[in-house]
């Protein structure tokens, strides 16, 4: 296991969930919710800064794939925001596999005794703490970084495009 925070990542149309792990990779815990911007780049700057306030050596992003493992338009606007975020980081940003965690933290916060509609931005960082736990748990298991980098998409010149 790799030594290191990691900062796992749920992309929303509204609301961006932030979760750090500790530098063991042992267990993942909430952080913040950063809102979605529409045209400007102040959510990626946002998840820049808490990558490095905590020094992190990765961001996890989760992929959100239908029951079936197939791709929708939430998994095409997450990988473009994992692109343009691995553009703007220094570290790694890896996507991995996120089925379920929006439904399996709003499960524990309802059995917490959490309404969904009073929760919806803990929800947030509760899914990016299960998309977190899942990679680290994945690495752990496994010996490798869970899921697979995204690409840094550049322009003609060599330039990362945002």
């Amino acid at each position: 296991m790799r030594v290191g925070v990691r900062i796992g990542v749920d992309v929303g149309k509204a609301r961006i969930g932030v979760a750090r792990s500790d530098p063991h990779g042992m267990l993942a815990t909430p952080v913040e919710t950063v809102p979605r911007a529409a045209d400007d780049l102040a959510d990626i700057a946002r998840i820049a800064d808490i990558v490095t306030e905590h020094d992190a050596l990765e961001a996890v992003v989760g992929l959100p794939l239908n029951l079936r493992g197939e791709r929708t338009p939430s998994t095409d606007d997450a990988a473009r925001f994992a692109e343009r975020l691995a553009a703007r980081l220094s570290v790694p940003v890896r996507l991995v596999d996120e089925r379920l965690s929006t439904v399996s933290a709003q499960a524990h916060l309802r059995a917490a005794g959490k309404r969904t509609k009073q929760s919806r931005s803990i929800i947030d960082q509760a899914a990016a703490v299960v998309i977190l736990q899942h990679a680290l748990d994945i690495e752990r298991s496994s010996g490798h970084a869970p899921g697979h980098a995204a690409e840094v998409k550049t322009t003609g010149t060599g330039e990362a495009t945002e």
